[in-house]
């Protein structure tokens, strides 16, 4: 046996205990301080001046700035900023990556910032051009690593309107070798125009057959962004700066005229939004236009490896604008990776998890392998509804890749979920001038509409109205359920619309229990249908916006169809419709994934953390193997059968108080031990050191064998209610116990759930929220939850306080049979009848020692008055006095007790029939309850012994 190592001087421990705290203190300093990881970047401001146009003799100065890390020359990146913005907006972005070893040149778009011409929306020969002619100017530098003669080794990033130059760069340009594009579009017509509803046989079978997470197909000409597109030009129609030279403007051939109302867009474009702007219908030219200067056109050339970061809170570039641009790249053999991230348009842009990702992903295809990354990892952040736990709603969850996007990839799986069948179909109407209209988002706005939307104060305002509305309603889920995706419905709409009017918008609401509605990521799906000439209905498949969500145990989903929204340009006169789900089901995409960190620390201070903790972790741990050898858990095989062995059991407090001591017992399988005793016995203080929520000071304890100490394994075979339940009382009682079980990771389906809820016997009342349950309430969802897992020892702390006497007479037959069938009880109670009834065993303890253990019978025998009915009260007690059974007494004419405490009920008998004495009824009059306070009246120093009961009990 190992020789237990002597106590550390409390010097030691101090001395210790300083050298961790200020090693600790440096690292954590080291961690989260400021570093200025810029310090060796140096910059340079530059004006490049290229043409204005193929054959055009005029040009435009581009604004410029070079940022050089420490060690050059050095791989490139090209940073493009978004609309609005100029080089000064990626500053933050460009100074980190030139920390990272990257050369970066930012610049302001044409049109923007200091940079002179005209805005045309990364036109092939202008913007997109402009790129390459940078590309051309950074070959030149002596800060720029070169693949080759005018060849740069060169990256190019951006976001939103710099990430579509990002990728039309990318398809037009070889030399490119690394793009990232975040919170941009694909098809910039599409994304200002949608039509997410399908109508022709055709459309229909190609969004079937389109297996991405995020798919939809373009139903033709959709409705107009109103809000959104507002912000868009408005942004490019305000006023150059004022201090831009009237002889910059002459000297573009194509100078925009400021005192128009174009401001610096293009004449072109700002003729044909004017006029779908007015209609809310695209002409065919700006469609046409749209297109051709937006990835979509040159997708399918981009060969460099590609990052595309796209938000989960963005209503102007949803996340099926990310997916179309991969499935370009990918059909044509390109390498692309998708990442989600909880940001966009609508939550302030992108953010820092996003601009990791992309200086992550240049780390590995600009310094890397280069274009062959192989398959990436598709990783997204998930979000919940706000309700009552608080705590972060957004999960980030890391998939093998992204579904779909190759013959050899995994298909995106898909769960139908299934909604209440309407008994006929729903008539909503679209008042003249729409108006009301709905809100569902404000651009920019829309993270915080919708969780304003999801609390009381915000709900009016984001409600639907009364009759503009159809919609249909899931049951519970049974389990959640992550939306990773677009999901997809099939309706079937009849309108009474004049042409080109027959408009409607799509949304899908997540509905708590409490009735709390949420519109995940604020955004619907807006639906132009094809002229019928009749009232004849449509079969339409409605893409609904796409989500990353996690729809939670209990909650509803809710499709709503509305006539009306104040993000697009509604139609102004009245019209009817009919709306109905064809199938009553939804299909829901879902992507298998793992839980990921959300951590922003940066990465090179934990590795001082890291060996700060590990050269300590290490010390520490030596001297616990040392001084913990003794108290490894084994097993003892010759009890691995038997439930509960307790040897020598202590417990001493630090202020000397000794709760426990030398306690022993044992507990076998199939009995109900009463565990009794006065307050202060040491019973509770014995249970707690059972479940290892406790260290004895002293003794040992065995459950089927194994030795308990906190944490281990064996644990898990108990099932435990000790000193209250513990509930969290924002929840209801089943969420309550499945929280309880899911913590314990083990299958749900092991958990009985069905039979605890029986016993529970709360009725709809274990739906309600535990803080509004009575103490009896919460005293049988405790015992419910102890009882979880059926398992094979149950230890309960005064079950029965706070049941009235029927819920006592069930919890009696409870734990009776629980023990018929193998398992076994300990229970600890202050109701003496009960344990009489219930327990086959008791352990009597009392000032922290046991004083008396055996089964019930044996307890309520030893010295106990037995009462005998008889037909001659004084000859029965002559003959038992004669026989040598002293002290009987007689009661009445026909009654006599005496104390048969060593002897044989049935000898007794027969000596007093062979006397001539009729005996009409033989009973014990002794209770528990007099065993029990006459123990402990005579374990206590200088009480006064109480004479035994004698009152009657008849049987």
């Amino acid at each position: 046996m190992p020789i237990p190592r002597p106590p550390l001087s409390r010097r030691a421990i101090t001395v210790g205990a300083a050298v961790i705290a200020v090693l600790a203190v440096a690292a954590l300093a080291f961690a989260f301080l400021p570093q200025d990881s810029s310090a060796d970047t140096t910059t340079r401001d530059a004006r490049i001046t290229l043409p204005d146009s193929p054959g055009s003799t005029g040009t435009v100065d581009i604004d410029a700035r070079l940022y050089a890390p420490a060690v050059t020359p050095a791989p490139t990146v090209l940073l493009a900023h978004g609309f609005g913005g100029s080089k000064d907006s990626v500053d933050g972005e460009a100074r980190d990556l030139a920390s990272r070893g990257y050369t970066v040149l930012a610049y302001s778009a044409r049109g923007f910032g200091d940079s002179t011409g005209s805005i045309s929306l990364n036109d092939p020969d202008r913007e997109v051009a402009d790129a390459r002619g940078l590309i051309d100017w950074l070959a030149e530098q002596p800060e720029v690593e070169l693949d080759a003669p005018g060849d740069p080794h060169v990256g190019v990033a951006g976001g939103s309107y710099g990430g579509a130059l990002a990728l039309s760069a990318g398809g037009t340009d070889p030399r490119i070798d690394s793009i990232a594009a975040a919170i941009t579009w694909n098809d910039l017509g599409q994304a200002l125009f949608p039509n997410y509803g399908v109508t022709t046989a055709a459309s229909r079978e190609a969004l079937g057959d389109t297996v991405t997470p995020a798919a939809a197909q373009y139903g033709g000409r959709g409705v107009l962004k109103r809000g959104w597109a507002g912000v868009f030009f408005g942004v490019g129609a305000s006023s150059a700066p004022s201090d831009r030279s009237a002889d910059d403007d002459t000297a573009n051939s194509e100078s925009t005229d400021d005192s128009s109302a174009c401001g610096r867009f293009a004449p072109e474009f700002c003729d044909a939004y004017t006029q779908s702007a007015v209609t809310g219908i695209p002409s065919q030219q700006l469609l046409d236009l749209l297109t051709a200067h937006s990835p979509v056109a040159v997708a399918s050339n981009i060969t460099a490896p590609t990052l595309l970061v796209q938000g989960t809170q963005d209503t102007l570039f949803g996340l099926d604008q990310a997916d179309a641009t991969a499935r370009q790249i990918a059909a044509a053999g390109g390498n692309v990776t998708v990442r989600w991230f909880d940001g966009g348009h609508d939550a302030g842009g992108t953010n820092g998890a996003s601009d990791r990702a992309i200086a992550d992903f240049f780390d590995k295809t600009l310094r890397g392998p280069g274009s062959d990354t192989g398959s990436e990892p598709f990783v997204y952040s998930t979000q919940r509804a706000v309700d009552e736990r608080g705590g972060d709603r957004n999960r980030r969850m890391t998939a093998p890749e992204y579904p779909g996007l190759t013959p050899d990839s995994d298909p995106t799986r898909t769960e139908a979920v299934t909604f209440t069948p309407a008994t006929e179909n729903q008539s909503i109407i679209r008042p003249p001038g729409a108006s009301p209209s709905a809100i569902s988002s404000v651009p920019g706005l829309g993270s915080v509409l919708g969780a304003l939307g999801s609390t009381g104060a915000g709900a009016a305002l984001t409600a639907d109205l009364p009759g503009q509305s159809a919609t249909f309603t899931s049951d519970p889920v049974d389990s959640s359920v992550t939306i990773t995706g677009a999901p997809r419905v099939n309706l079937r709409v009849a309108s009474l619309a004049a042409p080109g009017e027959a408009v409607l918008f799509a949304k899908l609401y997540d509905v708590a229990p409490n009735g709390t509605r949420t519109l995940p990521g604020g955004a619907v799906s807006a639906i132009r249908l094809p002229d019928t000439g009749g009232i004849d209905p449509v079969d339409v498949t409605v893409a609904l916006p796409g989500i990353s969500y996690t729809i939670q145990q209990g909650h509803r989903l809710e499709l709503s169809i509305s006539t009306t929204d104040q993000a697009y340009a509604v139609p102004l006169e009245p019209a009817r419709f009919s709306v109905a789900m064809t199938d009553n089901t939804i299909a829901v995409p879902t992507v298998p994934a793992v839980a990921s960190s959300n951590s922003t620390v940066p990465v090179a201070p934990l590795i001082g953390i890291g060996v700060v903790v590990l050269v300590v972790g290490c010390a520490i741990a030596a001297g616990v193997l040392r001084t913990r050898r003794r108290t490894v858990a084994e097993v003892d095989e010759d009890l691995i059968d038997t439930p509960l062995v307790i040897t020598d059991l202590a417990k001493t407090y630090s202020n000397g108080f000794r709760a426990v001591d030398g306690v022993s017992f044992e507990v076998k399988q199939g009995q109900v031990l009463g565990l009794l005793g006065p307050n202060g016995a040491g019973k509770t203080t014995t249970l707690r050191m059972l479940m290892g929520l406790i260290t004895p000071t002293g003794g040992d304890i065995r459950v089927f064998g194994h030795k308990v100490t906190p944490g281990a394994p064996v644990l898990s075979r108990l099932g435990s209610f000790v000193e209250g339940s513990g509930f969290l009382p924002h929840l209801t009682g089943t969420q309550n116990l499945r929280l309880y079980w899911e913590a314990t990771g083990r299958p749900i389906e092991d958990a009985h759930l069905e039979e605890a809820l029986d016993i529970a016997d709360l009725g709809t009342a274990i739906e309600r929220k535990v803080k509004s349950y009575s103490q009896g309430m919460r005293q049988r969802l405790a015992i419910a939850q102890a009882m979880l897992g059926l398992p094979d020892l149950m230890v309960l702390d005064e079950p029965t306080n706070g049941l009235d006497p029927p819920q006592i007479r069930t919890m009696r037959d409870v734990l009776i049979n629980y023990a018929k069938t193998g398992r076994t009880v300990l229970v600890s109670s202050h109701l003496l009848a009960e344990v009489e009834q219930t327990c086959t065993h008791v352990v009597v303890m009392n000032r922290g020692s046991v004083i008396s253990s055996g089964t019930v019978r044996e307890l309520t025998a030893a010295g106990g008055q037995t009462e005998i009915r008889v037909d001659d009260a004084t000859r029965a007690q002559s003959v038992l006095d004669a026989a040598g059974h002293d002290g009987a007494v007689v009661v009445d004419d026909s009654t006599v007790t005496v104390d048969l405490t060593d002897a044989d009920s049935a000898v007794v008998i027969r000596e007093l029939v062979t006397a001539g004495v009729s005996v009409r009824g033989f009973s014990q009059s002794t209770r528990l309850e007099d065993v029990f306070l006459d123990l402990v009246h005579r374990d206590n120093p200088g009480s006064v012994i109480r004479e035994p009961d004698t009152s009657k009990e008849r049987s």
